[in-house]
């Protein structure tokens, strides 16, 4: 096994609901390094550009308003396996079918607002580390 980053997001939901100490409480327990973190607000035009992969999709116009609607927690995430466990503890997209104890199931309300977002991939990881994340505020 190897040492991967990813990146993780606790998104304006969860927020604007006080849950960024619980999701941070998730993310030691579960044994990761924080390598960097920030709260930040992304206009419109940067929400569509994180998502950018998204364009054209029905869900693209709503999931970018949303997550330029209030400030989020932008993380890199260290640890052995680091997107396969961070997806693991979020849970799936959908909270209603997330397993129980998840972040997601635990703090999402519906599948658009549903807490926190994590890399699916190493490319992805890399690509969304990099939009958030210069490599000095990486340590």
């Amino acid at each position: 096994m190897s040492i991967q980053r990813t990146l993780a997001l606790i998104k304006p939901d969860a927020v604007k609901a006080g849950h960024v100490g619980a999701i941070l409480g998730a993310i030691e327990k579960n044994e990761f390094r924080i390598v960097a973190m920030k709260l930040v607000h992304l206009t419109k035009k940067q929400a569509e550009g994180f998502y950018a992969v998204h364009r054209g999709k029905n869900f693209f116009t709503p999931l970018t308003d949303f997550m330029s609607a209030g400030p989020i927690v932008a993380m890199v995430l260290e640890r052995e396996e680091a997107i396969l466990k961070w997806r693991e503890v979020m849970g799936a997209t959908d909270p209603a079918k997330a397993a129980e104890g998840s972040l997601r199931r635990t703090f999402g309300t519906s599948i658009q607002y549903n807490a926190t977002h994590g890399s699916d991939a190493p490319e992805t990881a890399a690509f969304e580390t990099r939009y958030f994340f210069d490599e000095l505020e990486i340590c």
